[in-house]
């Protein structure tokens, strides 16, 4: 399945938030493509990511929008 989270606008913690609850609902297999432009996002989202062993790959679609995309 895919997920799909637009957290652009949105300030940090919201999207962080939004991703742990998706992060949950995944099973082996599934991938989450998130859309962030907060700075704090920006931050918090990889060290997240990082520390809980998922992989991921970021890319920048715009001048300010950031897209992660998770496989789990």
């Amino acid at each position: 399945m895919i997920y799909k989270y637009d957290g652009s606008g949105e300030k940090c913690p919201i999207p962080l938030i939004n991703l742990r609850l998706l992060l949950k609902k995944m099973n082996k297999g599934d991938v989450c493509l998130i859309i962030i432009n907060d700075t704090g996002s920006l931050t918090d989202i990889p060290k997240l990511l990082n520390k809980q062993g998922f992989r991921y790959q970021q890319k920048n679609i715009d001048n300010d929008l950031v897209e992660i995309s998770i496989k789990i």
